[in-house]
């Protein structure tokens, strides 16, 4: 019934309680009608930027239904990366794909955007990941493990250590959300924690004894290394389509978020995915 409630309320997003009015035009240049004209007959576009796994896959499943409506998605870039939020608040691309909430947040915060959640899709369950040992029993003392160094994401690998044993976190940094090496008050076992750049994790995982990354990077780099430990299905770091907040009402995107929560997508994403990537609605499966 958590479980349940988590992923209804991640897919129910931000969108439904924005007080927006108004539309944008499509990215500038483009020759086809503007992304609020559906319902014209004419094609509209939706320009966007997404992670190559599992988001282009997701969105390529997609595009075939979206083009029967008139919506054609043009993928601008399947590699998200610093100025990808940058691109969708300067009008450049219509929507992104490739983060959570949380860090959306941070980024308009620091950055002064004003982009939302048009909905939750699927989720990434952080992992624990090793070429060495097979299962938590065997790892040793004074293993070195690397966890990504970003906000969120190192609170979450840090949070699934406490989670399996490793160490336990103050309470302050805990209930924040927020949290880094510096928030450890006691290793319950002794490890060794390194802080690296996330892209930077999977090519220098010989180093370590573990690692602890995002399953659509292990999914990406092909790797078959052992799952020690993971994130539960009840994450609320969902994957999201981030918008600018004056498309809130925008019918384009309204029928693409349709189209990805509907109960086919996100059944084929538990079919294709073996739990690597985990849909945001509950199938009762």
């Amino acid at each position: 019934m958590k479980n349940t409630l988590i992923r209804k309320l991640i897919a129910t997003t931000v969108i439904g309680t924005l007080a927006v009015t108004g539309f944008t035009a499509c990215a500038a240049g483009s020759d086809e009608s503007s992304a609020s004209e559906t319902g014209s007959g004419e094609t509209v576009v939706l320009r966007g930027i997404v992670d190559l796994v599992p988001h282009s896959e997701i969105i390529e499943h997609v595009a075939p239904q979206l083009e029967e409506q008139g919506i054609h998605i043009e993928l601008v870039s399947t590699a998200a990366d610093a100025t990808t939020n940058e691109r969708l608040a300067a009008g450049e691309i219509d929507f992104n794909y490739f983060q959570h909430l949380p860090y959306l947040e941070s980024e308009n915060e620091a950055n002064g955007y004003d982009l939302v959640s048009a909905g939750g899709i699927h989720i990434e369950p952080i992992t624990a990941y090793s070429d060495r040992y097979t299962s938590v029993d065997e790892v040793p003392d004074n293993a070195v493990v690397a966890i990504p160094n970003d906000g969120t994401n190192e609170y979450r690998a840090l949070l699934i250590l406490e989670q399996n044993g490793f160490i336990v976190l103050d309470d302050a940094a805990r209930d924040s959300l927020s949290a880094s090496v510096a928030d450890i008050v006691e290793y319950v076992r002794p490890i060794e924690i390194v802080e690296i750049d996330s892209a930077q994790i999977i090519p220098t995982r010989d180093d370590y004894d573990f690692f602890i990354t995002n399953t659509n990077k292990a999914l990406e780099a092909g790797i078959d290394s052992a799952k020690l430990f993971s994130e539960g299905e009840d994450s609320p770091y969902a994957n999201i389509i981030a918008i600018r907040a004056e498309d809130a009402n925008n019918p384009a995107i309204q029928a693409l978020v349709e189209v990805l929560l509907s109960e086919e997508t996100q059944q084929w994403i538990a079919d294709n995915y073996n739990g690597a990537v985990i849909p945001v609605i509950d199938l009762g499966n």
